[in-house]
């Protein structure tokens, strides 16, 4: 890192299943956070248009009882890239000077994947990750990705990658970035426990870097009235958004239980104080013993003849 930065991340319900007034919050807060003096800000995973909850998301493998009409709402409020909504992200991020990054639906030909879009200052579209294995429920929703996107950006004040929720346990992914040269690592995510947290700690401290982990929060009381929603208490997702140094101490957060944006101010100096002990892509790196292999290969790609 050459500088010392601030950072933010909005912890903030989209609005649910409209594509373009979620875009208009996105543009807003962001605005808000660059008021608050941020240069990087991260949005949660898969928040245009919604992400979406085990609590609604079973109806998708139900036959014949709406699911189909259900997974097709959402892909048409979902992002195509480009398209003139990235176009407008981009342009909020040139706007005010930010590195943006947000969570999409990204919708591609007749499939979805959850996708980690991140926007430099200029506004131009820097990296673009599909998440590698949708969890659980989510493979009812989303294609799987591929191996794009498994690298940095510069960004004038530090290298900045990102994976989404549980492939953030994927060692082999986390080790990609690492030799990447990242130092301010983005972890959007949809899990809203504690152990969550116990994770993103120990990955500050295995990658020796500054972590932004921004959770979903939404309530059921934000979702159309006729989405089927199994019965529970109205927080879908409470968040549990943080910023975590390279020692795996909290800088701020972890946000539950409401909306909200959180700010730390990364100190590039508390980065190298860390990795004189351990650097996981330096000199604590064994490369003659053990090596890693990336194929980023577009499953959009047309195969080889």
């Amino acid at each position: 890192m050459r500088e010392q930065v601030r950072v933010a991340c909005v912890q903030v319900e989209p609005v649910i299943f409209d594509r373009a007034a979620t875009i208009d919050k996105l543009a807003s807060v962001a605005a808000e956070a660059a008021a608050g003096g941020a240069r990087l800000v991260l949005f949660p995973e898969a928040f245009v248009p919604v992400y979406p909850s085990s609590r609604w998301a079973r109806a998708l493998a139900v036959w014949g009882e709406g699911g189909k009409e259900l997974w097709a709402r959402l892909a048409r409020e979902s992002v195509n890239v480009p398209s003139a909504e990235t176009e407008r992200i981009g342009a909020v991020a040139k706007e005010h000077g930010l590195v943006l990054a947000v969570g999409v639906n990204e919708v591609s030909g007749g499939t979805l994947y959850n996708t980690l879009l991140v926007f430099s200052s200029d506004g131009e579209l820097a990296l673009q990750h599909r998440k590698l294995m949708p969890t659980n429920h989510e493979r009812m929703v989303w294609g799987l990705g591929d191996g794009n996107g498994l690298e940095t950006i510069d960004t004038g004040f530090g290298r900045v990658g990102g994976l989404i929720c549980w492939e953030n346990l994927m060692p082999l992914a986390r080790a990609a970035l690492y030799e990447a040269g990242l130092e301010i690592y983005l972890a959007p995510t949809a899990d809203d426990s504690e152990s969550w947290l116990e994770s993103i700690r120990h990955i500050a401290r295995e990658a020796r870097a500054f972590v932004l982990s921004c959770s979903v929060f939404q309530r059921v009381s934000s979702y159309p009235a006729d989405v089927p929603i199994a019965e529970g208490a109205d927080l879908l997702g409470r968040g549990g958004s943080a910023i975590v140094a390279p020692n795996g101490e909290y800088l701020a957060g972890p946000l539950w239980d409401e909306e909200g944006v959180l700010y730390a101010d990364l100190d590039p100096q508390l980065l190298y104080e860390e990795r004189q002990r351990f650097d996981p892509a330096g000199h604590y790196s064994r490369p003659d013993v053990l090596q890693l292999r990336v194929q980023p290969i577009s499953r959009a790609a047309p195969k080889p003849e």
